[in-house]
């Protein structure tokens, strides 16, 4: 795959989920759907209410899971549910290479994140299939076809802490999810703590895109994780969740810190520092002054999966490094 064509493909998929991502969830609603013990030998009945609004009945638990998400295969494996996990997209690579477990015939592909067809994920025979945004339609005729969906499309870090337990709850490991929701949240305490200390709030450009210029802005996971990392995004106040943005409004804004993603592709797509600190009038920004640019891995800054907790870290370090230590751009 052309690296452009992947660039457009994680572009156009941040872009589907900030447009049905507006509503912003200040605290984690706790557990929801889990099971109350029954009588011995008793059917299990169990409610699950998705993110769709879709509430699922389970009455036993599954035994062959789909995935339509790389996201959300990161929760199912984190949760403790990955052995039942049949199918993935072609882009799950965490936290295993399955790619090379679908060579290897221990896993299968449905194919692709965007609009897949209802047939590859039939022929694996599910009793749960996981969806995401950008396998809504294949969501509606799964279910019509009578099989168990769930939707997963959290609006922020903590819409993710609650699916974390929903994945948890429906597959039989509400145990499990509960210490991982825990784990998590502990961990964004303790930058929301350090960042009550910070007297500064340096602004923040992030690009995610440089043919054209896009970046993020309010209702969208990133710039969510900005603020929480002590951070003001320089595009806040932008109309749209991913706007195209002018060179000349970058300088203008003057951003102290620059925040790239990794390489998602054979090279960069800002190509290097040096690239960008020679844009036409960028040597006058803080940012390129000041040699504050850095990159964050690209997945877990936007995929809606645990490893945004490490992205609110690494984003923490690069803003506030007099209070959480230096970042160390990955070599």
């Amino acid at each position: 795959m052309k690296k452009n064509t992947l660039y457009l493909i994680v572009v156009a998929a941040i872009v589907v989920i900030a447009v049905s991502s507006v509503a912003v969830v200040s605290l984690y609603p706790g557990p929801e759907g889990s099971p109350s013990p029954s009588p011995s030998g008793s059917p299990m009945s169990l409610d699950l209410t998705d993110d769709s609004g879709y509430t699922l009945t389970l009455t036993e638990y599954p035994e062959r899971i789909v995935s339509l998400a790389p996201a959300n295969t990161q929760i199912l494996f984190a949760v403790g549910a990955g052995d039942k996990v049949v199918g993935v997209t072609d882009y799950d690579n965490y936290p295993y290479d399955f790619s090379a477990w679908v060579e290897a015939g221990n896993m299968s592909s449905i194919g692709s994140y965007f609009n897949p067809t209802v047939e590859p994920i039939v022929e694996l025979n599910p009793d749960l299939v996981v969806a995401a945004l950008g396998s809504d339609d294949c969501a509606i005729q799964l279910r019509s076809l009578g099989y168990n969906v769930l939707t997963l499309n959290p609006p922020d870090i903590f819409g993710i802490l609650r699916n974390i337990q929903l994945v948890g709850n429906a597959t039989n490991h509400a145990a499990d999810a509960q210490a991982l929701v825990s784990s998590l949240q502990q961990r964004i305490d303790a930058v929301v703590a350090g960042v009550e200390g910070a007297t500064t709030r340096p602004k923040v450009y992030n690009e995610i895109f440089s043919d054209p210029y896009m970046s993020v802005g309010s209702g969208t996971f990133i710039d969510g994780l900005i603020a929480l990392a002590g951070g003001q995004n320089i595009f806040e106040n932008a109309t749209e969740p991913y706007p195209i943005v002018y060179s000349e409004s970058v300088i203008e804004l003057n951003p102290d810190v620059i925040v790239f993603p990794s390489d998602m592709g054979p090279t960069a797509f800002w190509g290097s520092f040096d690239d960008v600190s020679n844009r036409p009038g960028w040597s006058s920004i803080s940012a390129i002054k000041n040699q504050k640019l850095y990159v964050v891995n690209a997945d877990a800054i936007n995929q809606p999966g645990p490893r945004q907790v490490d992205a609110l870290e690494a984003l923490a370090k690069i803003i506030h490094p007099e209070i959480f230590g230096e970042y160390i751009n990955p070599t």
